[in-house]
């Protein structure tokens, strides 16, 4: 069980928190308690793995990211390492990842591309012809119909 304090951190928490000086403050205020017990709330929840991560969401629309894919490759079993870090490391590439079980019976690797000016396709094949990854789909964005994160406290 936790407390009213603890749940309205919680409720602010799960949110998009301010870009300000001090936003753990702005989320005390709201909240009815002081900046520092808004830090320690929010350690003790990582501490029970109740919070995995605290990160940034970028949306990537609205900083000029117009062409996106996400492209399945059949990549060997062998080489899904060396395949999968040296797609990570592409700047263009935010999400990459092994799956299983396979996508169509053969696709295991999946990787969401980001680009702004340059053509997906073109971007694409030299990815494969640079790695040697010929088999491989292209699933385009072509409208985004939802986007929002889950919320546990209200």
């Amino acid at each position: 069980m936790i407390s009213h304090v603890e749940n309205q951190i919680a409720k602010r928490l799960q949110k998009d928190i301010l870009i300000a000086s001090r936003p753990f403050q702005d989320i005390a205020d709201i909240s009815g308690t002081t900046e520092e017990s808004v830090l320690q709330v929010t350690h003790d929840f990582m501490n029970r793995g109740w919070i995995r991560k605290f990160s940034a969401i970028v949306r990537h629309q609205k900083i000029g990211f117009t062409r996106n894919a996400m492209v399945v490759w059949a990549v060997p079993e062998e080489r899904m390492n060396e395949v999968g870090k040296a797609m990570a490391s592409l700047r263009e590439i935010t999400h990459c990842y092994e799956r299983t079980p396979l996508f169509l019976g053969k696709y295991n690797l999946f990787c969401m591309i980001h680009l702004k000016d340059t053509d997906p396709e073109s971007f694409i094949q030299g990815i494969a012809a640079k790695l040697a990854i010929p088999d491989y789909q292209i699933l385009q964005s072509e409208e985004e119909l939802k986007k929002s994160s889950m919320e546990y406290f209200s």
